[in-house]
């Protein structure tokens, strides 16, 4: 069934090729960015079927007239694909607090903007499917990603905790865990890094920036297979609530489950005795 999509951050990286795939299965598809020209032409294919709107996802003004775009032009929003995002990497000391308030009004709040201008056409409807993009930095936090990590753990808990709350008017939401696939993330436009300003963190701030580099470009991921598996996913009658998408991926999270549950257990007699009294 052709279904009306709407993707933020369609404008480069694995915005364009879930576009993409989603023209490619039929379907419509709303295509966002700051620059709509530079959208439609990253994404070409059928005008008839795509529609290139501007929206920064910072802004709700933006996110409520992109849904109103979608609901003019098409008559209903189906999926939205909350991709847009970007990089804020270095030592927590080292990042500003103004670049962690960037990193999370982007890849935490910019989800949070769209999802809500996009819910009540999606109740009205008594249908849809909200994905939101976020990282296995939403599963396991590493040195260098602690704005990163804390916006995209953020992603986490509100896609789990929304989900409930929308499954009784058939609205079903995925948060999708992707690996190292060969985006953009790690390029000039969309990593911006911490000015080096602490000598103890010298030598591993180079040997980091010179490591991300080097992979950028090099990450073993195929965005345009991710792209057409999430198609797929979307189109299922119960699509999953978490994807966890690259081998890699499913390496971390049975990691990180082994680590939780091990923690878990490392106190139960202590963890189990702080009931009060009778």
């Amino acid at each position: 069934m052709n279904k009306v999509w709407i993707i933020t951050g369609a404008g480069r990286g694995m915005g364009v090729d879930i576009a993409r795939a989603a023209l490619a299965a039929g379907h419509s598809v709303v295509a966002t960015g700051r620059d709509p020209a530079r959208v439609a032409r990253a994404i070409g294919g059928d005008p008839a079927k795509l529609l290139a709107v501007k929206l920064d996802v910072t802004s709700a003004d933006d996110a409520r007239a992109a849904v109103d775009a979608t609901v003019e032009r098409f008559g209903r929003v189906d999926v939205v694909v909350n991709n847009a995002g970007n990089f804020f990497a270095g030592f927590f000391e080292e990042l500003s607090p103004e670049q962690v308030r960037q990193q999370v009004e982007t890849n935490l709040f910019g989800p949070m903007n769209v999802t809500r201008a996009v819910l009540p056409v999606m109740r009205r409807q008594r249908a849809g499917l909200v994905v939101t993009i976020s990282s296995t930095a939403g599963i396991v936090g590493q040195a260098f990603c602690s704005a990163y990590a804390a916006a995209k753990f953020g992603v986490e808990g509100f896609m789990e905790s929304i989900n409930p709350e929308l499954a009784p008017f058939g609205i079903r939401t995925m948060v999708v865990e992707p690996g190292f696939f060969r985006t953009e993330l790690l390029s000039a436009d969309s990593t911006v890094y911490a000015e080096p300003s602490i000598d103890d963190y010298a030598d591993h701030t180079r040997q980091t920036v010179a490591a991300w580099n080097a992979m950028n470009g090099a990450q073993s991921g195929d965005p345009a297979k991710l792209a057409r598996a999430l198609v797929h996913l979307a189109g299922l009658d119960e699509p999953p609530r978490r994807w966890v998408a690259g081998a890699d991926a499913v390496a971390a999270v049975e990691q990180k489950a082994k680590e939780l549950l091990a923690q878990a257990d490392a106190h139960r007699e202590l963890s189990s005795s702080l009931a009060l009294d009778p």
